[in-house]
């Protein structure tokens, strides 16, 4: 058979638009991305964006700038066709958001397609519809001053395309995430959001940038923002300005997607930058978090090449080892002047009751400030199968708890839910009275903290002054353990009967004897393993305990976390969290799982919100599962640098027993090493 002859011929322009489409508009996100660049290069005061059925459906962006010459509507809907650049020297200089001309001929090819638009000295306004690229009507209309586009049947014609978009909440939260980086690089803008016809933002103009944030994320999170700037001069009339906020060290995130770097006003991301923010931050942050930050760059337009990727996301700087001393420096010196020590937080209410008359709070006050004693995560209990729910406050099987660690589950020690039962435990000595940290009255504590954390367990630090005293064989008060060292503590154990001795050393390892040698536990890996096990145990068996809360915990989230959010809301269920679409962008968290320290569970949830947004629908509902288990085993989990007091070394020894795989933490790190007592031998010369 003949092949049949094909010759070079020049493309039709629909099929030219629609390859520039499937290299500019990836997703409805991507059309929202181009029609808000347009209106800020338009010298828009007000953007309104109208989203329904996650932009598939529709996509409407009504701006108040300047609008479009009558002659001028139809050239813009064909391919390169712009005002912003006029020859090949301008592309040396851009300092427009959008230069190339293709957003408005490729949108208008895949999709239903209208504009109207109106110059402020125009009587009437001009009206063009096309489909699929065809335009079918153009004509005078009535409108205000400005241009507003519409964007029907996203991909009508490209069903290829339109099938690999997914859900529309989530495509939303795509929408929401370009939204907010314009919205944050533009704070002058008065900016609006809707989603099928209900309202996500309204965002006033303003000039202060930190309101703006606030306006996002919250003003928990804005009050954590720590305002860097800098100027390096390149010639004698040009400089490179790098302002902005980065977030303190406890706003740390598991995904980079809270970094926003900002070049002349355009959202970009470079990896070199990126690099030079988490090197800033080295030794500040645990392996696996990432920073946050809301940086600027205004750089000179010459000096940078935008003309470098479709969709104008990446950009390729003259100078990058410039721009990342300036911001590493920049930084470091700017963390040099703070303390990042963290502090005591004390509800006010316990901390009212427990203040004496002779003890003012402004004394407290001053205690907290000055104290270098970190706040640890004290080990949280393990369920019991066997134990009942309490009244109303937990669902399934209550946490067993006591001051400084959990109980054997076997130890028949009374049980109790919420806040208060560690303080009945405290005052009544239920449990090991004579290890109680609540017990240790020291003069490196003040008074009113010390009654003030009798009554919350949960925020009480291993108090150093109270180990002085003991003596190095072990005291009468503290039978059970004997401190050896500064932070070498060892206590007595019997997993197996067989009794031998545990140390803590430089509170991260456990150091245990065994009949063969030595072994070395990381008490992280080990008790991360420990909850995993037990939470996926529950998860199976559909009984994943929950703590309910008398008053719901009402989240400010971003658009897209609270639509990922909400989109897995019977998938969070299932691991113990129960959540409702408050409006806006605002969850309410009505409960959570027992097993979370408490104060923690917010913190959680957002990590799992993050996981959630990046794996973009790609990944199975039993590894999205899996990996929220990891995610909570991990952060429920005792820390390394966290002391812990005898009974809470012995119980976890227990407790390793009682799971499968011990030997190595959900992500696959080993959880002990041994060293065999042969291999000591041979190293101190006992043998040969």
């Amino acid at each position: 058979m003949l092949a049949t002859e094909t010759r070079i011929q020049q493309l039709d322009a629909q099929v030219i638009n629609r390859i520039a489409a499937g290299e500019v508009i990836e997703r409805p996100a991507s059309v929202v991305k181009e029609l808000l660049e347009n209106s800020v290069d338009a010298l828009a005061t007000r953007i309104d964006v109208d989203i329904a059925g996650g932009g598939i459906d529709l996509i409407r962006i009504s701006d108040n700038g300047e609008g479009m010459h009558p002659q001028d509507l139809e050239l813009a809907v064909t391919s390169h066709a712009t005002s912003k650049i006029q020859c090949d020297s301008d592309l040396a200089k851009v300092a427009t958001m959008g230069f190339r001309g293709e957003a408005l001929a490729s949108i208008a090819s895949i999709s239903r397609f209208r504009i109207r638009t109106k110059r402020a000295t125009a009587n009437t306004g001009q009206e063009l519809e096309s489909e699929g690229g065809i335009v079918g009507t153009h004509r005078e209309c009535g409108c205000p001053s400005g241009t507003t586009i519409e964007v029907r049947n996203l991909f009508f014609n490209t069903p290829a395309r339109r099938k690999f978009l997914k859900r529309p909440s989530t495509e939303f939260g795509r929408i929401s995430d370009q939204f907010a980086r314009v919205a944050l690089a533009y704070p002058n803008l008065q900016m609006t959001l809707r989603h099928n016809d209900k309202v996500v933002y309204d965002l006033p103009s303003t000039m202060d940038q930190l309101e703006r944030i606030r306006r996002f994320f919250g003003s928990d999170f804005a009050d954590k923002m720590i305002a860097v700037e800098s100027e390096t001069r390149v010639t004698d009339s040009e400089t490179i300005r790098l302002w902005g906020y980065v977030g303190d060290p406890q706003l740390s995130r598991s995904t980079r997607k809270d970094q926003y770097l900002f070049l002349n006003g355009r959202f970009i991301q470079d990896r070199s930058l990126q690099h030079a923010l988490g090197e800033a931050y080295r030794g500040l942050l645990m392996v696996g978090r990432h920073p946050i930050s809301f940086l600027f760059l205004e750089v000179p337009p010459h000096l940078v090449d935008v003309n470098v990727h479709p969709t104008k996301i990446e950009v390729r700087f003259q100078d990058s080892q410039t721009l990342y001393r300036q911001l590493l420096h920049t930084l470091r010196e700017k963390f040099r002047a703070l303390d990042f020590h963290a502090e005591i937080q004390i509800p006010a209410g316990k901390v009212s009751g427990a203040i004496g008359n002779n003890q003012t709070q402004k004394e407290l006050d001053v205690w907290a400030r000055n104290s270098t004693n970190t706040t640890p995560d004290f080990l949280t209990a393990l369920p019991d199968s066997n134990q009942q729910s309490g009244e109303g406050q937990v669902d399934g099987v209550s946490p067993q708890v006591f001051d400084g660690g959990f109980q054997s589950p076997s130890s028949g020690a009374s049980h109790h839910s919420g806040s208060n039962a560690g303080a009945s435990a405290s005052h009544h000595g239920n449990a090991h009275p004579e290890n109680e940290y609540s017990n240790h009255k020291s003069a490196a504590f003040h008074p009113a903290v010390v009654e003030a954390l009798s009554v919350l367990p949960d925020l009480l630090p291993v108090p150093d002054a109270a180990v002085e005293g003991s003596s190095a064989a072990g005291s009468q008060d503290d039978p059970s353990g004997s401190v050896l060292t500064d932070g070498v503590t060892s206590v007595p154990t019997e997993p197996h009967g067989d009794e031998f001795r545990a140390f803590q050393v430089h509170d991260c390892y456990l150091v245990v004897a065994t009949d063969d040698g030595i072994e070395i536990i990381d008490q992280h890996a080990l008790h991360e393993r420990v909850m995993y096990e037990h939470l996926r145990t529950r998860v199976l068996s559909g009984g994943v305990e929950r703590q309910k809360l008398l008053v719901p915990e009402a989240i400010e989230c971003s658009a897209g976390e609270a639509a990922v959010l909400m989109e897995y809301q019977d998938l969070l269920k299932e691991i113990g969290y129960e959540i409702e679409d408050f409006g806006g962008t605002t969850i309410l968290v009505s409960a959570h799982p027992v097993l979370l320290p408490r104060g923690h569970f917010v913190k959680i949830l957002r990590d799992l919100a993050g996981k959630l947004e990046e794996s973009d629908g790609k990944t199975s509902r039993r590894d999205l599962l899996d990996n929220m288990m990891h995610t909570i085993a991990c952060r429920a989990a005792i820390k390394a640098g966290q002391r812990l007091a005898p009974e809470e070394m012995q119980e976890l020894l227990k407790q390793r027993h009682s799971v499968q795989d011990s030997h190595h933490c959900p992500h696959g790190r080993p959880t002990s090493l041994n060293l065999s007592q042969m291999t000591l031998d041979k190293q101190f010369g006992r043998l040969g």
